[in-house]
């Protein structure tokens, strides 16, 4: 009789949640994070990791404003999807797709990135005139 490998699914749903400064610094010790927390739940964290890390740059390059932080937050759900939310300062300034950008072009693949790794994301103004950009993915 074969023995089946355990399946990791939570048993409910489990979240985290970080303030961090509005800084390169503070951007990728959200990405970090992102690892140290998934890795303690026994999950696999390298697409969540790229999700964060152009989230959380986008944060703090489009969203910055002085002396205002932004915020991580993830959510694991039972049946293995991840939420992903990044909330800014800068509720005026709302994400897009960018139309294809050209090979030597400094920035605009943030967001396509993000699209490649996820089953969809989106933007929803939040309180204050913040903005929180969210993605989902189902982890494997």
């Amino acid at each position: 009789m074969s023995q089946k490998s355990p399946t990791r699914i939570p048993a409910h749903t489990r979240h985290f949640a970080v303030q961090l400064s509005a800084t390169r610094r503070g951007a990728r010790l959200a990405r970090l994070l992102t690892e140290r927390q998934l890795d303690a739940w026994g999950e696999p964290y390298e697409a969540a990791a790229q999700v964060v890390a152009e989230l959380a740059s986008n944060a703090v390059r489009h969203g910055r404003v002085l002396g205002r932080d932004f915020r991580l937050r993830l959510e694991l759900r039972a049946d293995r999807t991840l939420r992903v939310e990044v909330t800014d300062a800068r509720g005026d300034r709302i994400p897009r797709v960018p139309d294809p950008v050209e090979e030597d072009a400094e920035g605009g693949r943030g967001l396509r990135i993000v699209e490649a790794y996820t089953d969809r994301w989106g933007v929803t103004q939040a309180p204050a005139g913040t903005k929180t950009v969210w993605a989902e993915l189902t982890l494997v």
